[in-house]
């Protein structure tokens, strides 16, 4: 979708020269040859920029009456761009990080006061992804980070922000923490991923650092590029799914006894029904156990490592046991 409405006004100017009026290339003094302008985007606001553009006059110079800009241009926004590298980080976070659609990552922009059309949001993600891009592909600080372990560990995953979008598929060393290669691509066939993992095995070569293992979900197709890139490399399951396929007989039996625990506090409904009208102090403490029970009910665990089941049963326990301290301190039975 494109922009409907004018750009907003400036709500600010700054003014910016080079630190540097030196000459480079024959070391005299510049001269300022003419002021450029333009209107960058930012999370504070709308900034009209005037830049102080100098030229060396020394005309046996090799840069002469070439444009020297000013360095803090480039800390502001990309080459002819209208949006502050702010604003290009904080749609990749939207995008990679918290996984929301474009129109989502518009909508927010929206909200935060950055009038932008829909359509630019997605060239704005492009450019991020081209930042990312070059800051992986930085040999020597790769190098120098995972030097310091002596080899590396690959994990290979896959994450697809929406459904039907592309899916960003990640090689990281588990060693370093570092990210070797991203690529969106719409396919997770052995095809698709064995250039991946050939990718970074180049890198890793020219690094001269050794591959010792990969860690991933598993999935055929993984395997089949493994075996196919990185022949005699060895390949082991990741341990959260390692520990997810050991505990499934575990959570399939946790997930019955929920289910029988639920039929044993069915009936919370009819007994609030009976409070409706009422506002006396043991109407709402009724009440109040009403809504501890529906929590409970409601409240899903992650299994392996929560069990549904048992975090039900403590729960109800837990209720149990308030509802016979308060018997007990009236002095009436209870059921």
């Amino acid at each position: 979708m494109a922009r409907k409405q004018m750009r907003p006004p400036a709500t600010q100017q700054v003014v910016l020269e080079p630190l540097q009026i030196t000459c480079r290339a024959c070391g005299n003094r510049m001269r300022m040859g003419h002021h450029s302008h333009r209107t960058v985007t930012t999370l504070q606001g709308v900034t009209r920029l005037t830049l102080k553009v100098y030229r060396c006059r020394n005309q046996t110079c090799s840069r002469f009456h070439q444009p020297t800009r000013p360095e803090e241009e480039g800390g502001w926004a990309l080459p002819h761009g209208e949006f502050g590298l702010d604003v290009i980080a904080l749609v990749g976070t939207l995008r990679y990080q918290q996984q929301r659609s474009v129109p989502q990552i518009h909508e927010e922009l929206l909200r935060r006061g950055i009038q932008v059309a829909q359509r630019t949001v997605t060239d704005q993600l492009y450019r991020y992804e081209e930042l990312l891009a070059l800051h992986l592909a930085d040999a020597e600080r790769l190098k120098a980070r995972i030097k310091e372990h002596q080899q590396v560990i690959l994990a290979l995953d896959g994450l697809q922000p929406d459904v039907g979008h592309e899916v960003l598929w990640v090689l990281r060393d588990c060693s370093s923490g570092e990210v070797l290669v991203a690529r969106s691509l719409l396919g997770a066939t052995e095809n698709d991923l064995a250039p991946l993992l050939e990718e970074a095995a180049s890198l890793c070569r020219k690094l001269e650092i050794p591959i010792v293992g990969v860690i991933t979900d598993g999935q055929r197709s993984i395997r089949n590029a493994i075996a196919r890139a990185l022949p005699g490399v060895p390949h082991q399951l990741c341990h959260f799914h390692y520990l997810r396929e050991a505990a499934k007989p575990i959570a399939a039996a946790d997930l019955h006894a929920k289910k029988e625990l639920k039929k044993h506090v069915r009936g919370v409904r009819p007994i609030e029904r009976a409070l409706e009208g009422r506002t006396d102090e043991e109407a709402e403490a009724v009440h109040g156990y009403c809504l501890a029970i529906r929590s409970a009910l409601s409240d899903d665990g992650r299994p392996p490592l929560d069990a549904d089941g048992i975090q039900l049963e403590e729960r109800l326990q837990a209720i149990d046991d308030s509802i016979k301290r308060v018997a007990e301190k009236r002095g009436s039975p209870t059921n």
